[in-house]
C-alpha cells in the first residue's frame, strides 16, 4: 500500500512502448465507428490501445459479478450459496489463456464476495497479465446520517479492504461507482466531493496505486454532463456507460441514449468501457420472430453475438464487460472478438429495427445486477423479473384469453414461474416495503411491477385475462 509507483515505470514494467495512437472521431459518426481495428489478427483476441497508458486492453472484458456459486451445508446444518471458487479459477484461467486480460469487479458483487474469489483466481496468475478493475461502492453509505469525516472515512476503509481481498498494491482501473443514481447530483456531491474524496481518490492516482481512474455512469445525465465538463481539470482516464442496441437510441427509465453518452466520451478522447452489452440478458434471446430473422443473416452465430459485435463496433470503445457465469458463454464471447468482425450498415440497419420492434413490448429494464438483494422478505426480485421477460421475448405473455396461442402461453408462463422462482419467493408475497427502491440503478419501480406481475399471474392463474 505504501510502495509509490510511478506511471512511467509500471509502463517500462509491463513491456509497454510510450506512444500511443489516439482514438478521435468528430461526434459519432456510426460509418467511421465500424472501420476494422488494425490490431485484429486472424483467430487472435482483439485489442484496444488506452491512449492515457498505453494499456493493450482486450475488446472482450471479463465482469466478476456473477460468479459461478454452489450449495454448501453450513455448521448449524442448513445451506448456502456460496461462490465455486474452482470454477471461478478455470474460467479465469481459459480467458486468460485466450486473450483476455480485463477483470471488472466491485465490493458489492456476488452479495459481497466477489472481490475475494476474483483475487483468489488472479493471484494465480503473473500481476503484469492483466488489468484490474474495481470501484468505489460508497452509494449505500451516503444517505444516512453520516457526517463528510464518517463517509469519507467508511469510504477510505473500502478503498483498503479492496486492495487486501484482490491481493494487490495498486488498480489498474478504477471507477466512481453509479454516479448519477438516486438523488443526482446531490448523491454526487455528498459521496465525492463535500468529503474531500475524489481529492483523496486523484492523489491516489499520482502516488501509483490507481492508473486509471474513471467512473461507471447510471441515471441522471446532468452528472454525466457534470463531470465532464471538468474533465480539463480531472482528466478522466475512462468512462464506463450502458451501451447496446436497444439503449444505443431508445433508453428507458433513468438509462439515457447511449449515441449521446458515447459521442461526448468520444469528442474528448475519453475510451468508453461498455456494460449491459446484453441489456441485463435480454439480448441474449429474443422473439422466435426476431431470432429468425438474425438467424437468416449469420446462421453460425449466437443471438448473443450479435449484441458484443454491435458493442465493439465503436473505436472508442476500449473493452465490452460480460459477466460470464458459464464456460460456454465465455468461449461464445472469446469466439466473437478473436477477431472482431464489425457489424456493417445493412446490420445496423437490422438491429435499429430490432430494437424498434423490441421496445413495443412492456419488458422490465432489469439488468439482473442484484443491488436490491436481499430481499428483506426474501422475494426473488430479478429472477421474477427475469422470467416475465424470457417470456414476452418468446410470446408468452399474452395479451387477453382470446390471444392466438393462449392455452399454450398460459402454461409456459405458470408452468416456468413455479420452476424458476419457488412459490414463497414469488410476486405475491410482496409488501410493498420499498427498501429496493434506492439501490436499483435503473430507477424501477419495484414494488409497482411485482404487483403488475403478481396480477398478472392470478390472471393466469383464474383463467380471467
Amino acid at each position: 500500500m505504501n510502495q509509490n509507483i510511478n506511471r512511467r515505470d509500471f509502463l517500462k514494467r509491463l513491456g509497454i512502448g510510450a506512444s500511443v495512437t489516439g482514438l478521435a472521431l468528430a461526434g459519432c459518426d456510426v460509418n467511421n465507428a465500424r472501420k476494422t481495428s488494425p490490431e485484429q489478427k486472424n483467430g487472435e483476441m482483439t485489442y484496444r490501445t488506452n491512449p492515457t497508458t498505453g494499456d493493450k486492453v482486450s475488446l472482450l472484458g471479463y465482469g466478476c459479478m456473477r460468479w459461478p456459486t454452489k450449495t454448501e451445508k453450513t455448521a448449524d446444518g442448513n445451506s448456502e450459496e456460496i461462490i465455486d471458487q474452482d470454477a471461478v479459477n478455470d474460467l479465469v484461467d481459459h480467458a486468460l489463456a485466450n486473450g483476455v486480460n480485463y477483470f471488472d469487479t466491485a465490493p458489492p458483487y456476488c452479495r459481497g464476495l466477489s472481490e475475494k474469489a476474483t483475487g483468489t483466481a488472479l493471484a494465480r496468475h503473473p500481476r503484469e497479465s492483466y488489468y484490474l478493475a474495481t470501484k468505489m461502492s460508497n452509494h449505500r453509505l451516503a444517505g444516512n446520517g453520516l457526517s463528510p469525516q464518517e463517509l469519507y472515512d467508511a469510504s477510505v476503509k473500502m478503498y483498503r479492504k479492496s486492495f487486501e481481498d484482490l491481493q494487490t498494491d495498486y488498480f489498474d482501473y478504477y471507477l466512481l461507482h453509479i454516479v448519477g443514481g438516486g438523488s443526482g447530483m446531490p448523491l454526487l456531491m455528498e459521496r465525492f466531493f463535500d468529503n474531500g474524496l475524489l481529492d483523496f481518490l486523484l492523489e491516489e492516482r499520482k502516488a501509483g496505486r490507481i492508473r486509471n481512474l474513471g467512473f461507471s455512469y447510471h441515471g441522471d445525465v446532468k452528472v454525466f454532463d457534470y463531470l465532464l465538463s471538468r474533465h480539463d481539470e480531472f482528466k478522466w482516464d475512462f468512462v464506463q456507460i450502458q451501451l447496446n442496441y436497444v439503449d444505443f437510441r431508445h433508453a428507458s427509465g433513468m438509462n439515457f441514449n447511449a449515441e449521446y453518452l458515447y459521442g461526448e466520451l468520444d469528442k474528448l478522447g475519453i475510451p468508453a468501457i461498455v456494460m449491459e452489452p446484453l441489456l441485463g440478458g435480454r439480448l441474449t434471446s429474443l422473439t422466435e420472430h426476431l431470432n429468425g430473422r438474425l438467424k437468416q443473416r449469420r446462421p453460425d452465430d449466437s443471438i448473443a453475438s450479435w449484441a458484443f459485435r454491435f458493442a465493439g463496433s465503436f473505436p472508442n470503445v476500449l473493452t465490452v464487460l460480460s459477466g460470464m457465469t458459464y464456460m460456454e458463454h465465455l468461449q461464445d464471447n472469446i469466439s466473437t472478438y478473436s477477431p472482431l468482425e464489425p457489424c456493417d450498415d445493412e446490420e445496423m440497419k437490422l438491429l435499429e429495427d430490432t430494437a424498434q420492434i423490441m421496445i413495443r413490448y412492456q419488458s422490465v429494464p432489469c439488468t439482473s445486477c442484484q443491488y436490491c438483494m436481499p430481499c428483506p422478505y426474501g422475494i426473488n426480485i430479478p429472477g421474477i423479473f427475469s422470467h416475465y421477460n424470457k417470456c414476452i421475448n418468446e410470446g408468452n405473455v399474452p395479451a387477453s384469453s382470446q390471444s392466438p396461442e393462449y392455452r399454450k402461453a398460459r402454461r409456459a408462463f405458470l408452468i416456468g414461474y413455479d420452476r424458476s422462482v419457488p412459490r414463497l419467493r414469488q410476486a405475491s408475497h410482496c409488501i410493498g416495503c420499498g427498501q429496493c427502491l434506492s439501490h436499483c440503478p435503473q430507477s424501477i419501480d419495484i414494488p409497482t411491477q411485482m404487483q403488475r406481475i403478481d396480477n398478472f399471474v392470478e390472471q393466469l392463474k383464474q383463467n380471467t385475462l
